[in-house]
């Protein structure tokens, strides 16, 4: 057993990823990057941002015993993007302990940030509460960077280490200069490896993301996020909220028309567990629900958020009940029914938090079922008993949803009895024949013309085509029971196969691959904008998963000689154009594409189905309430909010077609 009172290292090198795990011990810390670089090269793209998010949640986590639960506006903290694309951390808490590790012999800094499992919760009491739990963060972005700089403040020395080519010491700790006695806190300046990683190009707006994000979760906490790219842009951009989780869901409604102006905000303590819940609802018809952990989104929910589903069901049946407006004979209200139109934050913070998987995905802690449920409960029922007409406003929301859901589930019925071999819809779809999902593809296609060319020109082993006649109901206005009520988008229901709603599966999904296929104007992205909500809003699992690709028709088609060209835009027009001898680019014939209708089956394949040539874009979701935002921004019944948003960003458009 270790002493609790000491940061002790643990060992350099993993020996494997769980129970049964088997891995050959590298022979030196090069060997060790080399494998590790080897396992990773695949996610090199997605990595970059992962450990920096990683770093800005470990500055929290080292800026004071206790100082994460009762934050102020004392405290300070900023990321800055450098003109050379590396990043700088700081932060004005204790700063990393600078003292001679009793274990490692070397400085508590160096040791941070070259020994596996050396942080500060393994020592006990460095501080309450952690996203990280295994102490490899900062020694894995150091491995994985060019160069990195550490910067302590501490006891009116300023103590600097620097760091070269995947975490060699350049030198000890040293003490390079003096400041004032009061000034305290790190400040770490990386450069990712261009040796490991594809792309060393960081996105201000993702990080915007998660900065605004954990100034959210830490009321009164300061972050600054700049970017010195930006030669405009000298001062940033600070986030604090006063007001926490419950500015956090002012902000996700921000959009929308809510119910009743005033945020429930509940809280409670037990065991050294901090729990935080705030919410409210509105007029839409879907739920926003998001949980976090010691300041990670836990997407995947877990106990906490298990608790306060299971309470919030049960506390608006009852006081349904106990009003009246739930009859003895009625049916209870379910869970789908109480969250419809509600936006929640849950926040929990555990000094020990117990995750399932690899991701920090779900929270296993069987405790915090309990606390969040109590929590909840406790505070929620008291809500609801002082503020009578709210009350009344969350339960007719739920009532209403409840008699929506009886009427989907008799929408239902009828397209469960659809049968793909129905002569009726046998007329819509022209199915592949081949039964295996993992091969096959289906083409939504814009009309019966484009639809005829497609079944043409398509592979019918494997490719699937459904054409739509017309555009499909705008769901983002319409709850589920209206949309089954039309025709497209029960068809669209049958083809997939994975069933809707509570009944939805994605192990029944028939094609691997759903291909939006439609022209490249206005009325072909509004289309595809229709689909695109549909898909999220009632199969978003296969959003999710990478299923859903739109097509890339081309724009253009360049004839000189015996040769044609098809391009995707103007910029691949122009580069095209450049590379050809200027006797031939004089002489080209470019015509502009104005729609998959016009194109024979053998342009169609060339151009958009064959796999060898097309060009297909996957829709994927990587921040679900930015999603969630601009489908109820452009989509949605508000006509301000899209009016504010064409005026902004009108000054981008390029090509229109008018």
């Amino acid at each position: 057993m270790n002493n609790e009172n000491e940061e002790t290292p643990r060992t350099r090198i993993p020996r494997g990823h769980g129970p049964g795990a088997s891995f050959e011990k590298p022979k030196n810390f090069k060997e060790a990057l080399l494998k590790l670089k080897k396992y990773l090269s695949k996610l090199m793209s997605l990595i970059i941002v992962a450990v920096l998010l990683s770093m800005i949640s470990s500055v929290l986590s080292i800026i004071g015993p206790n100082k994460i639960k009762d934050l102020t506006n004392e405290i300070q903290g900023g990321i800055v993007i450098n003109k050379d694309n590396s990043i700088t951390v700081k932060d004005d808490g204790r700063g990393i302990p600078t003292e001679i590790h009793p274990k490692t012999k070397i400085s508590t800094v160096e040791t941070v940030y070259t020994v596996l499992h050396a942080g500060g919760k393994f020592g006990g009491g460095g501080y309450k509460v952690s996203g990280g739990l295994h102490g490899v963060g900062a020694s894995v972005v150091n491995a994985l960077s060019k160069w990195l700089e550490v910067t302590v403040y501490k006891n009116g020395k300023i103590h600097f280490i620097r760091f070269e080519n995947g975490g060699h010491t350049v030198e000890p700790l040293k003490v390079i200069g003096t400041c004032n006695e009061n000034r305290t806190g790190t400040t770490v300046t990386f450069k990712p490896d261009p040796e490991i990683f594809d792309t060393d190009i960081y996105s201000y707006e993702t990080l915007k993301v998660r900065v605004r994000e954990l100034a959210f979760l830490n009321k009164g906490l300061s972050l600054n996020l700049r970017d010195d790219r930006d030669l405009e842009d000298t001062t940033g951009e600070t986030f604090c909220y006063e007001g926490g989780i419950s500015e956090y869901v002012r902000f996700i409604n921000k959009d929308k028309t809510v119910l009743h102006e005033n945020i429930i905000h509940l809280e409670g303590e037990e065991d050294d567990v901090q729990f935080e819940v705030a919410m409210q609802y509105n007029n839409s018809y879907n739920e926003n629900i998001y949980s976090f952990v010691n300041n990670i989104n836990t997407h995947d929910g877990g106990t906490h958020e298990e608790g306060v589903r299971r309470a919030l069901t049960r506390i608006i049946n009852s006081y349904a009940r106990k009003t009246n407006m739930l009859k003895e004979k009625d049916e209870s209200l379910t869970g789908d029914d109480v969250k419809e139109g509600l936006t929640m934050i849950i926040s929990c913070k555990h000094p020990n938090p117990q995750f399932e998987g690899q991701t920090k995905g779900r929270l296993g802690n069987s405790e915090v079922r309990k606390l969040a449920d109590s929590v909840f409960s406790k505070g929620f029922e008291r809500f609801l008993m002082e503020n009578p007409d709210e009350a009344k406003i969350i339960i007719n929301k739920a009532l209403l949803a409840n008699r929506a859901r009886n009427a989907a589930r008799k929408a239902r019925e009828i397209t469960r009895k659809s049968d793909l071999g129905t002569s009726n819809f046998f007329g819509k779809l022209s199915d592949c024949k081949s039964k295996d999902p993992s091969i096959s593809e289906i083409f939504i296609v814009e009309g019966d013309s484009a639809g005829g060319s497609a079944k043409k020109g398509r592979d019918s082993m494997t490719q699937a085509i459904l054409p739509l006649r017309g555009k499909i109901l705008n769901v983002e206005k319409a709850r589920l029971d209206k949309a089954l009520g039309n025709e497209e988008i029960r068809t669209i229901i049958t083809a997939f196969g994975t069933g809707i709603g509570d009944e939805f599966d994605l192990s029944k999904l028939r094609y691997d691959k759903i291909i939006i296929m439609t022209d490249a104007d206005v009325d072909g992205s509004h289309i595809r904008v229709l689909l695109l909500t549909l898909f999220y809003r009632f199969f978003r699992p296969i959003v999710e998963k990478g299923h859903v690709y739109a097509a890339q028709p081309p724009l253009f088609r360049i004839m000189h000689g015996k040769t044609r060209k098809y391009v995707l835009d103007e910029k691949e027009k122009d580069d095209y154009l450049a590379s050809l001898p200027e006797n031939v680019r004089n002489r080209a014939e470019i015509a502009r594409m104005k729609g998959l209708g016009e194109m024979d089956a053998e342009e169609l394949n060339e151009t958009t189905m064959d796999i060898e040539k097309r060009v297909l874009r996957k829709i994927t979701v990587e921040d679900c309430m930015a999603a969630d935002s601009i489908f109820e921004k452009l989509m949605g019944d508000e006509v301000e909010p899209r009016r504010l948003f064409i005026e902004e960003n009108a000054k981008f458009v390029e090509n229109l077609d008018i």
